[in-house]
């Protein structure tokens, strides 16, 4: 997973264009400014600018093209986090990758009786509250994190083939959130 750190790339990456594009691009593979453009229905332009800005921060990089008329692009990681000490940078980018993580799970739920017993089973939300201290909260953090990097790192950016059959992409998005004492201090 990379971390991201500096306020004014998170804040870069805090635009919803922005975060479509990557996601795109990681799912898809290397594409062209103008194929994604045309997938997300904005202009070549406007797609152009955004990748550039998601590469002056290291979020994509150009591609290997077939030739020197395209300028296809790929992503540099699949799994980000990003330093919550960004101040409102984070904060923003955190709201808008939540609000993206409800519209996804709103749109699973409407297609949800539609797919097979096994991934109706095992996914849509979990939520547990439990009390931790803040090394306790590090280190289930770290923990969930050691589960997930294995399997992001099994398949290489944007390689199709790589992919084992049934493969489909799956947004995780881990939210932990402490809540405030209550009056009793627990």
């Amino acid at each position: 997973m990379s971390l991201v750190s500096d306020p004014v790339a998170i804040r870069a990456l805090a635009h919803p264009l922005r975060l479509k594009l990557r996601e795109l691009i990681g799912r898809e593979g290397p594409m062209t400014a103008a194929q994604a453009a045309r997938e997300l229905g904005v202009s070549q332009a406007l797609a152009s600018h955004h990748l550039r800005q998601l590469a002056k921060y290291g979020f994509v990089e150009q591609a290997e093209a077939a030739d020197n008329r395209e300028r296809p692009w790929r992503v540099t990681a699949t799994s980000y986090s990003w330093d919550a000490g960004a101040g409102l940078a984070a904060d923003a980018l955190e709201q808008l990758v939540a609000q993206r993580a409800v519209g996804n799970l709103a749109e699973w739920q409407r297609r949800r009786g539609e797919e097979e017993p096994v991934w109706r089973d095992n996914t849509g939300i979990g939520q547990s509250l439990v009390y931790l201290t803040a090394d306790e909260m590090a280190e289930l953090r770290q923990a969930l994190d050691a589960l997930i990097d294995p399997l992001v790192a099994r398949r290489r950016l944007g390689d199709a083939a790589a992919r084992p059959e049934g493969a489909r992409p799956v947004d995780l998005t881990i939210i932990c959130t402490p809540l405030p004492p209550t009056r009793s201090g627990g």
